[in-house]
């Protein structure tokens, strides 16, 4: 693969030579991956995998997602574009991580892969991209007699890794739940939601797609991602655009699924009628909905939450859906949504002031935006739950919260939490 091309200012525009052509189906999108630096996107088998990286757009914040959009903005119109598939995810796309916190150290990312291999519905392409400045090669040329995909690589040797408490363990936890249920009876704030973190290394040389596997088949519901070392599969919808349509599903209200028939039935019950979990949930769906009315005229939303099943839980979910009047981005909704409720609080900058005093750590890029943009503006952006974050010396960070009200209990806050660890837990354990 070539060197990839850097920039961090919307004025420092690479130009990009991008050219989708169709391929047979492709059933495994995972095998084509790089082994340590994954780009991935995937539900249900279908999504998008990046190869190499053509081009890196930097950011850092409060600003951060709408100078993406900015800088994104530029890169689509200096851009060659050819695309004989036009589905969402062929044509320019660029892979996209942000940081949870305006204040945050971690940096935030949207990444253009050299290759793009996709697959939506009956429908698989490949994507290639370099500099205009760089010529064509004969591996890089979709005109060459070079084979139409790159092979697929065997998957490294197995490993287990096991996750220890990070920062803020258990007993610190609970008093942490203590505090905020406190200052939410004394004050003027509805919910706030609190992480805590896990933490291990990985093996040198491991193989990342082992664990990128285990989710995308344990949790064919949720978006499996990996996008500069974030790792997870994520059950929450951010935001979707597709050709003029958004949509957005809302999870706020958990509790673990239960070991039979007749108790995975009383614990869906259960929930739905937790007067806790669905004011928790109200926030959430309010939340989105305030963010979203100024670009859709029509936005719509279910008067009740429903039940949603994961393998490991039960979630109250709503969805969101409407037609966008005012020509906004994947990208640009992304940053009118974040920090949704769902993820920070109500109101939200008491939340996120709780936040910083009560969780001893960044939380770098979870509970941000992760997804991917399209040169048109359409993208699929979740929040990044259910994850974990590699750094280059193999050193993990997964974690996981909990939204806390004024009846909220602290063990029944931090057994949350370790459900929404298990699918981390489990894919590298």
């Amino acid at each position: 693969m070539t060197a990839p091309a850097t920039t961090r200012q919307a004025t420092d525009v690479t130009a990009l030579s991008v050219e989708t052509t169709p391929l047979d189906d492709v059933r495994q999108l995972i095998p084509f991956i790089d082994a340590h630096h994954p780009l991935l996107w995937i539900r249900k088998g279908e999504g998008i995998a990046g190869i190499g990286e053509a081009l890196r757009l930097e950011f850092s914040g409060p600003d951060r997602i709408s100078d993406a959009s900015a800088a994104w903005r530029a890169t689509v119109e200096a851009a060659r574009v050819t695309d004989a598939v036009a589905t969402p995810g062929s044509g320019l796309v660029a892979f996209g991580t942000f940081a949870f916190a305006d204040e945050s150290a971690a940096t935030s990312t949207l990444i253009v892969p050299e290759i793009v291999i996709g697959r939506r519905g009956s429908t698989s392409w490949i994507t290639r991209i370099r500099p205009l400045t760089q010529p064509d090669s004969a591996e890089g040329s979709a005109s060459s007699a070079a084979p139409a995909l790159p092979r697929p690589t065997a998957f490294g040797d197995e490993y287990r890794l096991t996750l220890l408490p990070g920062r803020l363990g258990k007993d610190g936890y609970r008093q942490a739940v203590t505090a905020a249920v406190a200052r939410i009876r004394e004050h003027d704030l509805s919910k706030a939601v609190l992480a805590r973190d896990l933490r291990g290394h990985l093996p040198l040389e491991s193989d990342i797609r082992r664990a990128l596997v285990e989710l995308a088949l344990g949790y064919p519901e949720c978006w499996t991602f990996a996008v500069d070392g974030l790792v997870g599969s994520s059950p929450e919808t951010l935001v979707r655009v597709h050709h003029g349509t958004v949509t957005a599903r809302v999870l706020a209200g958990t509790i673990s699924r239960g070991t039979d028939a007749a108790s995975d039935h009383d614990a869906a019950v259960t929930l739905a009628s937790s007067t806790k979990d669905q004011q928790e949930h109200r926030f959430a769906v309010a939340s989105v909905l305030d963010a979203l009315r100024p670009h859709s005229a029509d936005l719509d939303a279910s008067d009740l939450p429903f039940t949603l099943k994961l393998p490991n839980l039960w979630h109250l979910a709503t969805d969101v859906a409407g037609t966008l009047s005012d020509g906004a981005s994947s990208l640009d909704l992304a940053d009118a949504l974040h920090p949704t409720a769902a993820v920070a609080g109500t109101p939200t900058p008491d939340a996120l002031a709780l936040i910083r005093e009560l969780e001893p750590f960044d939380r770098g890029r979870y509970a941000g935006p992760v997804g991917w943009v399209g040169g048109d503006g359409d993208g699929e952006w979740a929040i990044a739950l259910r994850c974990a974050q590699l750094d280059s010396g193999g050193d993990l960070t997964a974690y996981a919260g909990a939204g806390i009200v004024a009846d909220s209990d602290p063990e029944r806050e931090l057994a949350e939490t370790t459900m929404k660890f298990r699918p981390i837990v489990e894919a590298f354990g």
